[in-house]
C-alpha cells in the first residue's frame, strides 16, 4: 500500500510538473547555448560508451583466461 501511494505520489507530481514551462531552456535556446548544454551531454555519453565497451573487452579477456586455466 505504501509503494502505491508513492507511485501515485510521484505520478502525479510529473504530470504536474510537465505543464510548466521552462523558462532556462528558451533563454538557453535564444542564445545559441542550448547547443553547448546539448553537445556536453553527448560528449559524456560518448565516453560512458568507450568506457563500458572496454570494461567489457577486458571482462571477456579475463573469462577466456580463467577458462583455459581450469581446462
Amino acid at each position: 500500500m505504501k509503494y502505491l501511494l508513492t507511485l501515485i505520489g510521484l505520478l502525479i507530481a510529473t504530470v504536474a510538473s510537465a505543464q510548466k514551462d521552462v523558462e532556462m531552456a528558451d533563454v538557453m535556446r535564444s542564445n545559441g547555448k542550448i547547443y553547448v548544454v546539448v553537445g556536453i551531454i553527448l560528449i559524456v555519453h560518448a565516453g560512458l560508451l568507450v568506457y563500458l565497451f572496454m570494461v567489457d573487452r577486458k571482462v571477456t579477456k579475463l573469462e577466456k583466461e580463467q577458462a583455459n586455466r581450469t581446462s
